[in-house]
């Protein structure tokens, strides 16, 4: 038989099996109807995160900030120390969680994906790191606790994982257009924390 012959049948027999599945290109694997993993879920599960705050240059805040997700909102809890003694500190979401400057700059703009203007906590149209002030007592410590619906950890809504968080030298007095809080005596990383129960 003539090689062109052989090719002849050989191409519709194969074009058959195919079609039937007789035969495959690659062997299938276990996992090949296995659907892909749901990464939004996973991450929407994350639940704690914290900031550890470390002074910038010439400064003494230091402290520990914890984010909890619960349902819908955010439950941020503050705790400082080596503030300004009796005195109101601006503290914000920053857009980054570059804590390379050591005036704190490198954290960028206030958090604002939605573009509204700065405001107050009471506002609820503001920026999504708008978290108001921390009230220092007379030894410079600060307890804050906020809970808040305009952010997430690290869900759908404004996710604030991986970003910064700067605590400021003066009060935050929700002008335009960062509410005129003065330099950034604190700075910190919002990072993944163990999980809630």
């Amino acid at each position: 038989m003539k090689m062109k012959n052989v090719f002849s049948l050989a191409l519709p027999l194969a074009t058959t099996l195919f079609a039937a599945g007789c035969i495959s290109v690659h062997e299938e694997s276990e996992h090949t109807h296995m659907a892909p993993p749901d990464h939004a879920s996973a991450w929407a599960s994350v639940n704690h995160a914290v900031a550890v705050i470390r002074p910038t240059a010439g400064n003494e805040c230091s402290g520990v900030v914890n984010f909890y997700q619960q349902g819908d909102t955010v439950k941020v809890v503050a705790d400082l120390s080596g503030l300004a003694p009796n005195q109101d500190h601006g503290f914000h979401v920053h857009e980054l969680g570059d804590i390379s400057a050591d005036n704190g700059t490198a954290t960028g703009g206030h958090y604002n994906p939605e573009k509204h203007d700065h405001a107050l906590p009471t506002t609820s149209m503001r920026h999504a790191g708008d978290l108001g002030n921390v009230h220092a007592d007379a030894d410079g410590k600060a307890h804050y606790e906020i809970t808040v619906a305009n952010i997430s950890i690290a869900g759908l809504r404004n996710p604030i994982l991986g970003r910064g968080v700067i605590v400021h030298a003066k009060a935050d007095d929700g002008g335009q257009p960062t509410g005129n809080a003065g330099g950034r005596v604190g700075q910190g990383v919002i990072g993944l924390a163990k999980s809630t129960e």
